[in-house]
């Protein structure tokens, strides 16, 4: 029977892989937002998870939210990815040091 501790085990690891995706990665930017992505995800499924065993819808449209959210923010992020690559030809992280104020 898969419990709780399962589901949360599985979310600390996704979890603990996109911060190591964070640190680990600093010149490409799309893998940056993958990793942002697999965090959200990873709490999404904890909250999922909580809601299941617990009896309360609560959580679940909490998912709902969330993901709107990160729908949202991965469409802002490719396009700004985009605007950059055409005025910087390049999507390293380390050039690009112009957006500094």
């Amino acid at each position: 029977m898969i419990g709780l501790q399962h589901y949360l085990i599985l979310g600390a690891l996704l979890f603990c892989i996109s911060i190591a995706g964070i640190f680990l990665n600093r010149k490409n930017i799309i893998v940056l937002l993958m990793a942002i992505e697999l965090m959200l995800l990873s709490v999404n499924m904890n909250f999922v998870a909580f809601s299941r065993f617990l009896g309360n819808m609560d959580g679940q449209v909490f998912v709902f939210f969330v993901l709107t959210v990160a729908a949202a923010e991965a469409a802002i992020g490719l396009a700004i990815l985009i605007l950059v690559f055409r005025n910087r030809q390049t999507i390293n992280v380390a050039e690009i040091d112009t957006l500094k104020g």
